[in-house]
């Protein structure tokens, strides 16, 4: 592995190298030699039997694109790289143009008001709103009405009392 790494360093005209499939020992021994020569290495492949290093020269490191086409198994090609850079930039300045535009306001293509008179009618609408009076059994009730006229304190200071009274076993007095 020694003399590949440095038969690699020595060939200008390499900037990467892809190493046959190893196992994970093999791969580690690799990555290390590769770290002390100064390269940089990757391990890519599905399976712990197909999994392959490639190493690079620090100089021509790899970009995040070419790292994620050898993830997936594809061959980088740096003319299909640009065109999904561009595609990315189109696409985005899009989205830019869009929001500087502002909402979209919609329009319905016809009234509801229209659309329902026949179950409704015409009127109903105004005259139901000129009939509405409040329901008596909801709504605010009178204080008169009121059954316990008693403040939060009053009530606690109660509660309490009869507490102290069911603890001490003296009986409640009845209160009105």
């Amino acid at each position: 592995m020694e003399k590949e790494v440095s038969d690699f360093i020595q060939d200008s005209a390499q900037i990467k190298k892809k190493f046959q499939p190893m196992n994970k020992i093999e791969r580690s021994i690799l990555h290390d030699v590769v770290e002390v020569a100064g390269l940089t290495s990757f391990s890519f492949g599905e399976d712990d039997d197909c999994r392959y290093v490639m190493i690079f020269k620090k100089e021509f490191a790899p970009s995040d694109e070419e790292l994620d086409s050898y993830r997936h198994g594809e061959e980088w090609d740096p003319q299909k790289a640009e065109e999904k850079r561009k595609l990315k930039e189109l696409a985005q300045r899009q989205e830019e143009e869009a929001a500087q535009k502002g909402p979209v306001v919609v329009s319905p293509a016809s009234d509801y008001k229209d659309k329902y008179s026949h179950l409704i009618g015409k009127g109903a609408a105004k005259d139901a709103a000129h009939m509405l009076q409040a329901n008596k059994t909801y709504g605010c009730v009178p204080v008169a009405n009121k059954r316990d006229t008693r403040s939060i304190e009053e009530a606690m200071n109660e509660i309490r009392a009869k507490k102290r009274l069911r603890q001490s076993g003296e009986e409640l007095p009845t209160t009105s």
